[in-house]
């Protein structure tokens, strides 16, 4: 074999030990010096009034794995709970009251989705032991947003025929923008996924709801 031949081949043959060491040794390191990969950078947006911070991907991942309950997730589900409440006693009027079948059935729709989502706020209370009752608001309905007052649900209760459904749609239409007002504020404020879903499921739903009512008004 020729010395440059010679020089070639030896050349070959370390490129690829070093190619093949560079395989055996890929472990996720980043630099190869048995480091972790820290991976790219995470935006995370602040909340209101907050900036965004820059987050390493391991720390984002953390933050993202604990949901635990902060003070507004508590506040909202003890709130509406007393909200949904209300919704139901609004509705339990409708059929010794209303003149029209549609109030009816839209008023057994609110009634079928807030029974079942008040249990599951109940649920959640019980699990994370906290009290069913608003601890701020404990005497001060009106403190929530669209709830009716007494005056207004005393002169619901006397109502009859067309007047009672235009009084009902008005109050209810109220209602639900204060439901979807609270649970837009958790979103932003809250931390546990559990209450993020619940308080999706009620925008969707009442906004849903509140353009039924507004086509029936």
């Amino acid at each position: 074999m020729s010395p440059l031949r010679a020089a070639v081949v030896a050349i070959s043959l370390t490129v690829a030990v070093m190619a093949l060491g560079g395989c055996d040794s890929d472990d996720g390191s980043a630099n190869g010096a048995g480091k972790p990969s820290a991976g790219p950078s995470v935006i995370a947006p602040g909340k209101p009034g907050e900036a965004a911070e820059t987050l390493s991907a391991a720390d984002a991942a953390k933050r993202r794995s604990d949901d635990s309950p902060n003070s507004a997730d508590f506040a909202y589900v003890q709130m509406m709970i007393v909200h949904h409440s209300q919704a139901l006693e609004m509705t339990a009027l409708v059929p010794t009251r209303a003149g029209s079948s549609q109030v009816e059935r839209l008023a057994d729709r609110i009634s079928a989705a807030q029974l079942p989502e008040i249990n599951a706020m109940k649920g959640w209370l019980k699990t994370h032991d906290g009290s069913e009752q608003p601890q701020e608001q404990e005497h001060d309905h009106a403190a929530m947003p669209g709830m009716a007052t007494e005056a207004q649900l005393k002169e619901l209760r006397a109502a009859k025929g067309k007047a009672f459904d235009e009084l009902f749609l008005k109050l209810m239409i109220t209602h639900h923008d204060g439901a979807i007002t609270m649970a837009t504020d958790v979103l932003a404020q809250g931390n546990n996924i559990q209450v993020e879903e619940m308080a999706n499921d009620v925008i969707a739903q009442q906004t849903s709801e509140i353009n039924r009512m507004r086509e029936l008004s």
